[in-house]
């Protein structure tokens, strides 16, 4: 079996290239990256090394690279080969990969292709299918596109080499609906019929938490994540979003209220671990993107409001966010013009998406008045 995955980073190689190699696949790793492309061609194996009460340490083998820029024609004929494609490139540069998939469907003959990506994304597989069918949509019966849920904890890495260290953790919910009982065999993954709870669950816990754990310290000059959380005025912001989203959550979908609170309970302490030290300044990273309509403080705050329910943890969330200017971050820099150059109702509009009318408008808008003050 063969499984193709863009992305040759750390969560490529140490979640989604480890649970295919599990799998009994031939991963080729795709990527733009030439020297970490030539790492992965001349290397017979590494190693992924969990951190945790229930660590191990697995050995990967049995792969291979190809840089997608150098050489595009050949990761398109690994995609038209290939039984399992999947991506973990961020949900903003799914568009990049998206032409050559296409061209690998093109080129593809015999059974469809399952292809999931693997972001951290409300729907990120439809996101991917609707890039790589544009203006080809006779190509839709040469693959079959199924939403996930992620997560697993990665800190920064040692970029001189392919060894990755992980938490002992992870999660990987794929939809099984659209393989209509022909799903791939991946007995790491957990195969549902309703993805929305698991992958809300965990970006509405996770993520909210993690973020805003991060924008909350680095606004103090916290450096990691595990320090921020220390802090009492830090562990309260973080309690308060998460009580919003708990609520939520536990009325959405009918999640135990108890067994969810011990699954955020579980989320904090992943994110205090000491072994997996992460700073504020890389979570917080990317701001547009989490501070948009589907992520992970605006979508949650909208649902509680449009239920006459409360959001103020959220609310309070995203004003954090909001000062959030990170030089090198490009899209620190840009939120910050938006905030010089746009009046608070436009700038919730283009970077929020709430519009007049929504309870959640005014309430953001106070709080995009109160930064740019």
């Amino acid at each position: 079996m063969r499984a193709v995955h863009f992305g040759a980073g750390n969560i490529g190689r140490g979640f989604v290239g480890l649970i295919l190699h599990r799998a009994g696949y031939e991963v080729t790793f795709v990527d733009v990256n030439a020297d970490l492309i030539e790492l992965l061609r001349t290397t017979e194996s590494y190693e992924v090394r969990e951190v945790g009460p229930e660590a191990q340490v697995h050995t990967v083998t049995g792969f291979t690279g190809i840089d997608s820029r150098a050489d595009p024609a050949a990761a398109a004929q690994a995609v038209a080969d290939a039984d399992v494609v999947t991506c973990a490139v961020g949900p903003t540069a799914m568009r990049f990969i998206a032409p050559v998939i296409r061209e690998g469907l093109e080129l593809r003959s015999g059974a469809p292709v399952a292809v999931m990506a693997c972001e951290n994304a409300i729907g990120a597989t439809d996101t991917l299918r609707d890039l790589v069918l544009e203006g080809a949509p006779t190509l839709a019966d040469r693959a079959v596109f199924a939403n996930t849920a992620v997560d697993r904890i990665i800190p920064p890495q040692d970029p001189s080499g392919l060894d990755v260290v992980v938490e002992d953790f992870f999660e990987w919910s794929i939809d099984r609906t659209p393989f209509a009982g022909d799903a791939p065999v991946i007995p790491d993954a957990h195969f549902v019929d309703d993805l929305a709870p698991f992958i809300e669950r965990k970006l509405f816990t996770v993520n909210t938490g993690h973020a805003t754990t991060a924008y909350q310290g680095w606004t103090r000059g916290i450096g990691t994540i595990a320090e921020a959380l220390a802090e009492p005025g830090v562990r309260a912001a973080v309690d308060a979003a998460l009580a919003d989203t708990a609520r939520l959550l536990v009325a959405k979908f009918g999640f135990d209220a108890d067994e969810h609170a011990a699954y955020v309970a579980r989320a904090i302490a992943r994110f205090e671990n000491p072994a997996l030290p992460d700073t504020c300044e890389r979570i917080g990273r990317q701001p547009l993107r989490k501070l948009s309509r589907r992520e992970r403080f605006v979508q949650p705050a909208a649902e509680l409001l449009e239920r006459g329910d409360d959001a103020a943890g959220l609310v309070a969330a995203y004003a954090t966010a909001l000062r959030f200017d990170a030089e090198g971050d490009e899209q620190a820099v840009e939120l910050q013009q938006l905030l010089a150059t746009r009046d608070a109702a436009p700038f919730v509009a283009e970077v929020s998406g709430i519009e007049a009318g929504h309870p959640l408008q005014p309430l953001l808008e106070a709080e995009v008045r109160a930064a740019q003050a």
